[in-house]
């Protein structure tokens, strides 16, 4: 499997958590700030499952700088949803120590891939 099919594939498999994830905050947790923890998280992994996309994309397009951006979207996804679902889910509050290192490399992968996009394709 090509490496673009591989983060395709791992985008899919994000956005359909996040939306298991959504709606379990809906429809199976009653604590509110467990709740809040768990939507935000389902949002912001959606956000990025897309973003995957968008990146692939630009890959497509000749931006070879944006295959960098996958990884970093989806490992962002890992650490900031990761920890905020983790909590909701009865880990220690000092977990959400680490959301700001999945928020960083959200704005990272943000930057580059913007970057990428205004480079010149290569072939």
């Amino acid at each position: 499997m090509s490496n673009l099919r591989a983060w395709t594939s791992a985008a899919a498999i994000c956005g359909f958590l996040a939306v298991a994830f959504g709606a379990f905050a809906a429809h199976g947790v009653t604590d509110p700030k467990a709740k809040e923890w768990m939507h935000t998280g389902a949002t912001y992994a959606f956000l990025h499952a897309l973003a995957v996309f968008a990146a692939v994309s630009v890959v497509k397009a000749g931006g070879r700088l944006a295959r960098v951006t996958p990884p970093l979207f989806l490992a962002g996804v890992v650490i900031f949803s990761g920890s905020l679902f983790a909590m909701a889910l009865g880990a220690p509050r000092w977990f959400g120590a680490i959301t700001p290192i999945g928020g960083t490399l959200f704005l990272i992968g943000w930057a580059v891939l913007a970057w990428a996009a205004l480079q010149k394709p290569q072939d």
